[in-house]
């Protein structure tokens, strides 16, 4: 959970505006992916608009649409698909596409399993984590080996995209299949590598403030910054791809 205040997309995120409106704190659900992305825009949020408090909550897109139809209380809903955003269509206002993103082959430093392709994924005695399908990974997953004509046996499937990564970055693992942006956020943690099937599988992540929110004003304004000049940039730093 981490903690941030609020502004608009137009504020620069250093900014103190001038008699600014926004007041109270606002719930920001968001996909695992987006942990250190919408950790920075929190805090940039913080700088822009003082006296506004966003709570932050990441986990993966179905298990917070499971959350937000059960009323837990959330303001702002970041999915890492639109398939999981239409789930609680009824529950949200109007979604708005602010970014892409495409899988990647992660191994431990060194890939000792000597993984090129991700036909390699498949081979006997391959340890390989991937997502649970009802995660926008794992139907990332799915969709490339269809495209790729591979039939993957894991060894585990997870239900956030960052527990797969743990588990490649701890040596558990020879092999997982996460997002581009989380081989870039994991630094030498782990080793990337691309494999053209990820093109079948292009994730759009939508992003709506909930309607049961209690502080629509913020939330609003929330949306707007990520959507906003100052998202963008982060988002585009951290690999993401554009809407």
């Amino acid at each position: 959970m981490l903690l941030a205040t609020a502004g608009c997309a137009a504020s620069a995120p250093s900014a103190t505006p001038k008699n600014d409106s926004l007041s109270g704190s606002i719930t920001v659900f968001a996909a695992a992916s987006l942990t250190q992305t919408f950790g920075e825009l929190a805090t940039r949020f913080e700088a822009a608009h003082p006296g506004v408090t966003v709570a932050t909550s990441f986990a993966g897109s179905a298990d917070l649409v499971s959350q937000i139809t059960a009323g837990a209380p959330a303001d702002v809903f970041a999915s890492a698909d639109t398939t999981n955003m239409t789930k609680v269509s009824s529950l949200v206002a109007t979604p708005v596409n602010f970014a892409t993103n495409v899988l990647e082959i992660a191994v431990p430093p060194g890939n000792p399993a000597k993984i090129a392709t991700l036909a390699d994924l498949a081979r006997p005695g391959v340890k390989t984590v991937v997502c649970a399908p009802a995660v926008p990974c794992g139907a990332a997953t799915a969709a490339v080996e269809t495209a790729g004509g591979v039939n993957i046996s894991p060894v585990s499937e997870e239900n956030a995209v960052t527990d797969v990564l743990g588990k490649v970055s701890s040596g558990e693992a020879d092999a997982g299949l996460v997002y581009v942006t989380d081989v870039k956020g994991a630094g030498s943690s782990v080793t990337g590598i691309t494999f053209p099937e990820s093109s079948a599988a292009v994730n759009t992540y939508p992003i709506a403030t909930v309607k049961a929110g209690t502080n629509q004003a913020v939330a609003t304004a929330f949306v707007a910054f990520v959507t906003g000049s100052v998202g963008r940039s982060v988002l585009a730093a951290a690999g993401f791809g554009a809407p």
